[in-house]
């Protein structure tokens, strides 16, 4: 099927109106990072939601919202002052594959992230081109995981330089 140009902008100015409107929020999992105002708090909310987003939505926000409860609605401060305690209450949380393992990792990584490359923002900024953020995505895939880590846990974040279209990473970068 080949559509015309003024189709497919058609098209796209019903799904912005759809989408870009305050009523759609309330029911996506958008919502999480909306919650926040610091950047830093944001970037890890939005962050973490998009990586627990397979499912319903329903579910995929109960579990953000559960996750950014037991960072304490702080994701940023918790990131940067948790301690080895803090890291237990994390233990039992699960969504789907993702575990409390993997939570655990992910702060970890985050903290990694934020103390030695200047945040997430500038990860992905820095290996991004105008055309494409593939090898930005690859590279922050490296980056995240370049300190000790668990094997499994990799499997949360897609590469799309191995042919993955790493869908959650890509939804994250264009909210």
């Amino acid at each position: 099927m080949i559509i015309s140009k003024n189709e497919l902008k058609e098209f796209l100015d019903e799904k912005v109106e759809l989408y870009n409107n305050p009523n759609f929020i309330e029911s996506d999992p958008i919502q999480i990072p909306h919650q926040f105002t610091k950047k830093e708090d944001i970037e890890i909310a939005g962050f973490l939601t998009a990586t627990i987003a397979w499912g319903n939505r329903k579910s995929i926000i109960n579990n953000a919202n559960k996750l950014m409860t037991l960072l304490n609605n702080e994701p940023y401060n918790f990131v940067l002052n948790h301690s080895e305690e803090d890291l237990k209450r994390l233990k039992p949380f699960v969504h789907r594959t993702f575990n409390g393992d993997d939570c655990i990792q992910f702060i970890k990584s985050l903290k990694h992230i934020y103390k030695n490359h200047n945040g997430l923002e500038n990860v992905f900024k820095t290996y991004g081109t105008p055309r494409s953020l593939q090898e930005s995505i690859s590279k922050f895939k490296s980056t995240f995981f370049e300190i000790e880590h668990l094997r499994r846990t990799q499997k949360h974040i897609s590469d799309p330089l191995k042919k993955s279209a790493a869908k959650r990473i890509n939804m994250l970068l264009s909210s």
